[in-house]
Formats: structure tokens, C-alpha cells, sequence
């Protein structure tokens, strides 16, 4: 087991600090609706920079390893960071829409139908859409913060 996890380590961090991720996402939300008494919109914009910070940091320290807290490094990191989740939001905010117009989530709805499966979650407009979009972007931003964001720099490499 200990081999397997030394193997896919940052993987599986990055899945586990996705998760966390995701929580701070929808605590912060839920606290900014309900405490706060703030609107949607605003709640919404809040809660994603809260989680991108989240995961900004649990990225930098602990997936990837980042060890530099120079103000340069960070400055270049956040910023990287800052642009490529703001890319994937702006995909996805693009394509459920887009993908939920086109009927993409219609054999979904026709499938469990069939099943006789009446759980309310399930007929909502645009959420296979969502999902199918999520497991995009939660590779995209992987790659970006592997190859970009907190790349490693060859040996030997000024």
C-alpha cells in the first residue's frame, strides 16, 4: 500500500485537497447566503476565491511541493494559478449552458426514466452537463498547475 501511495502520491493529494477544495467551496457559500445574509451572485464570487485560495495554498505546499515563499515566486505562482482557474471557470460557465442547450443531458433524464428512478437531483437542467464538465476541468487544472503553475525546474536549468 505504502508503495502505491509513494507511486501516486501527488495525484491522490490533489484528489483529497480537491475534495477540501470543493467544501470550502460550498461551507463558505452556505455561510455567505445564511449568515451573511449576501445574495447568490455575490456568495457565489466569494466562496470561489475563498476556495481557489484554499486551494492555491494546500497546492503549493502540499500536491506539488513548492517550497519558495519569495515574494517573486509567489507573485508568478498565484498569479498563474489566479489565470488558469479562471480559464476553467470561464469553461465551464460557457459549456453547461451550452452542452444542456444542445440536449447533451436528455438520454440521461430518458435512462433513468426507464429505471423508474424519481430522485429530483438527477432531472436537473444542466447537471450531467456540470458533471461531465467538472471531471474536464478538474484534469485541466491539474495539468495547468503541474506544467505551469508549480513546475518543476530541470536539473542543471538556470
Amino acid at each position: 500500500m505504502k508503495a502505491f501511495y509513494e507511486k501516486h502520491r501527488e495525484i491522490i493529494l490533489y484528489v483529497v485537497f480537491g475534495v477540501l477544495t470543493t467544501l470550502v467551496n460550498w461551507g463558505s457559500y452556505t455561510f455567505f447566503v445564511r449568515v451573511c445574509s449576501l445574495g447568490v451572485s455575490v456568495s457565489n464570487a466569494l466562496s470561489w476565491s475563498a476556495s481557489v485560495i484554499f486551494a492555491f495554498l494546500t497546492n503549493k505546499k502540499w500536491v506539488f511541493e513548492s517550497t519558495s515563499w519569495k515574494p517573486a515566486t509567489l507573485l508568478r505562482e498565484g498569479a498563474t494559478f489566479l489565470s488558469a482557474r479562471a480559464l476553467t471557470g470561464a469553461i465551464e460557465l460557457i459549456c453547461v449552458p451550452w452542452l444542456a442547450k444542445l440536449g447533451f443531458d436528455k438520454p440521461f433524464y430518458s435512462l433513468f426514466n426507464k429505471l423508474g428512478i424519481k430522485i429530483g437531483i438527477l432531472y436537473t437542467d444542466g447537471i450531467y452537463s456540470k458533471v461531465v464538465l467538472a471531471i474536464v476541468i478538474v484534469i485541466l487544472n491539474y495539468v495547468f498547475s503541474k506544467l505551469i503553475v508549480f513546475r518543476k525546474k530541470q536539473a542543471g536549468a538556470a
